[in-house]
């Protein structure tokens, strides 16, 4: 019997997603961070911001065409404070560009995968979604629709 190659389990609109959006990294404190990743490394600090909703807050500096998104707790009862207590800094997600963020997830479920967010929901630079860890070998993946996409205006951002 011949050996399936990997790619071949993994469901077509995985296989054609568009840029890594961003990396995010979970840090303590977002002002002690930028002194390693905007000073000595020399990115593009774009934007700092509060996510009320989310009870963080966020920090997107640029590389190329991706960007690296520094996250801090500001609240010791959520998830991002519970991931740093238990893991410390580092490494949380992957996010990936998409052109049509409802259209990938209908046919992220019907392929099977496992989503924590089966619509789109608003995101700091966007609409998104989340696909469940278990599904992608322990690692958080995070699904952007490009700006301008269908989801944008439902969601009601400015284009």
């Amino acid at each position: 019997m011949p050996l399936l190659r990997p790619e071949s389990r993994v469901p077509e609109v995985v296989r054609r997603l568009g840029k890594v959006h961003h990396l995010a990294l979970i840090v303590s404190s977002i002002d002690d961070a930028l002194g390693l990743w905007r000073d000595m490394l020399g990115l593009e600090l774009e934007t700092i911001m509060d996510i009320d909703s989310d009870r963080v807050r966020i920090a997107f500096l640029t590389v190329g065409e991706s960007k690296i998104e520094l996250v801090e707790p500001t609240d010791e009862a959520t998830g991002v404070a519970r991931f740093l207590a238990t893991k410390g800094e580092g490494f949380h997600h992957v996010c990936f560009e998409v052109a049509n963020l409802a259209e990938t997830l209908l046919k992220l479920e019907i392929g099977g995968l496992e989503l924590i967010d089966t619509a789109p929901r608003r995101g700091a630079e966007g609409p998104v979604a989340f696909i469940h860890p278990r599904a992608c070998h322990g690692v958080l993946v995070e699904l952007i629709e490009a700006p301008g996409g269908p989801g944008w205006a439902a969601l009601g951002y400015l284009t």
